[in-house]
């Protein structure tokens, strides 16, 4: 109680002294930790330590398959994996190199958000490949890695979808396979994105041309703001980049995003969705868990359980905002839902929507570094959310779940606007589903996740 009296204590003096600052000193400040990085990199460099030593895993975890004892397990798992082999064997069939497939018309499609890079279905899927032992096919995608993925094209790209389905991708596989061609690829992609922190703070851009290092922001995004789930979804990758290559860079750019970060006053100590990369100041005060800030969060718990739980400032910002979603956002409703209302400019929107139900997994997974009397507090909550979000799903006529629902108006866990009655494959609910399964083995969350399974 010491330590966390006094951890509180330092916090409120550090808050202060910010508080007290003009924007000036405090973009200063954030110049010269730059600056102090960069000639601390630069000594490293000419004394020949490199920042970071180059990690090669000569070992790889590897996938050994175990048949489950129980039969029915079995046959559904084994059902799961004639899904995955339907899905890529069709993608392989109609747009075998392209990013996406329109299972319609049978028409390979490459979305805007990947600019010209070709080959996001193969990258995305190396990792669920190697883990479901389809060893032909992985060896077929890591083919056309070799052969095919190219990072010099000249097309503007979004930063963050790049980030967590290319360079996510083929960390993954390295880490899996041990395959060098993926470490190889993962850091010449993670350099092309560095341009995009090229701004006065060092938050990064939204959009990239990664040929001619030009950045912007979406225009619809606040005056010109980036976007909290998007700069907040780099660190994991990055850090993995900097051990991977011995380059510091790339762990110093996101760790700069927590400095900016900590250096902002907070509204009721919660991160709003838009942040002007110029000025350092939050854009309008919309605050969600659900898109738009979501993976910022749990990027904060998983950067504390990555670390070897060293991380003590990513553990700090979490468990901080954790308590800020608590008091502020979580209600229950009159039927006893619990949920996660949205924050605009101080009033609430009684909304969740299917984004922010990979929540409950995330709350049951940080129950791990809670206090000892939080512990069980966090477990809990994480089940009342998966709750909400299986009766989002059970309340509907086809039992799969909007893409947002309402409590309002004695409506509770339905979709009342038409823009909100559709489902597109989101995978946040079956998430909770499996953290919720791995951490208290309640039989009924498979259940819930077979169920979902059943009607698609």
């Amino acid at each position: 109680l010491e330590r966390i009296r006094a951890d509180h204590e330092r916090a409120l003096r550090e808050a202060k002294e910010t508080l007290q600052k003009l924007p000036e000193e405090i973009r200063r400040d954030i110049r010269q930790d730059k600056e102090k990085l960069l000639q601390d990199a630069r000594g490293r460099k000419e004394a020949g330590v490199p920042g970071l030593p180059q990690r090669l895993f000569r070992q790889p975890v590897g996938a050994v398959g175990q048949e489950p004892a129980d039969p029915v397990v079995r046959q559904r798992r084994d059902k799961i994996k004639e899904m995955m082999e339907h899905a890529w064997n069709n993608y392989k069939r109609y747009a075998w190199g392209l990013n996406e497939l329109k299972p319609i018309s049978k028409q390979g499609h490459s979305s805007n958000l990947f600019g010209n890079i070709q080959g996001a279905t193969i990258v995305d899927a190396l990792d669920t490949l190697y883990i479901m032992e389809m060893k032909e096919e992985f060896k077929e995608a890591k083919e056309w890695v070799e052969k095919n993925l190219d990072f010099n094209v000249n097309a503007e790209i979004s930063v963050f979808e790049v980030n967590i389905r290319f360079v996510g991708g083929l960390l993954s596989a390295y880490y899996l396979s041990g395959e060098e061609i993926f470490r190889k690829k993962a850091v010449e992609l993670g350099e092309k994105l560095l341009p995009a922190f090229n701004t006065p703070t060092g938050i990064p851009w939204a959009l990239l041309n990664i040929k001619s290092g030009i950045g912007r922001n979406w225009p619809w995004a606040s005056g010109g703001s980036s976007i909290l789930a998007e700069f907040g979804t780099l660190h994991l990758e990055f850090v993995h980049l900097s051990h991977l290559s011995g380059n510091p860079v790339f762990a110093e750019k996101v760790m700069n995003i927590r400095k900016v970060l900590n250096r902002l006053d907070k509204p009721e100590g919660l991160y709003p969705n838009y942040l002007n990369p110029s000025s350092g100041q939050w854009g309008q005060h919309h605050v969600s868990i659900g898109g738009l800030g979501d993976s910022f969060y749990e990027y904060l718990l998983k950067a504390w359980l990555m670390s070897d739980k060293t991380d003590e400032e990513g553990k700090k910002m979490y468990y901080d905002a954790v308590q800020a979603i608590e008091t502020h956002l979580i209600r229950k409703s009159s039927g006893g839902l619990t949920y996660i209302a949205e924050w605009k400019g101080g009033l609430l929107e009684h909304k969740m929507g299917h984004l922010t139900c990979f929540a409950g997994g995330m709350f049951a997974l940080g129950a791990d570094g809670a206090p000892d009397d939080k512990t069980g507090h966090h477990i809990e909550l994480g089940a009342e959310i998966a709750r909400t979000c299986h009766e989002s799903y059970d309340r509907t006529s086809m039992k799969l779940g909007p893409e947002a629902f309402r409590f309002d108006g004695g409506v509770e866990a339905i979709a009342t606007r038409q823009n909100e009655k559709y489902y597109i494959l989101r995978p946040e609910v079956i998430e909770t589903y499996m953290y919720m399964w791995r951490l208290t083995h309640d039989p009924k969350y498979r259940q819930w996740g077979w169920e979902a399974v059943e009607v698609m």
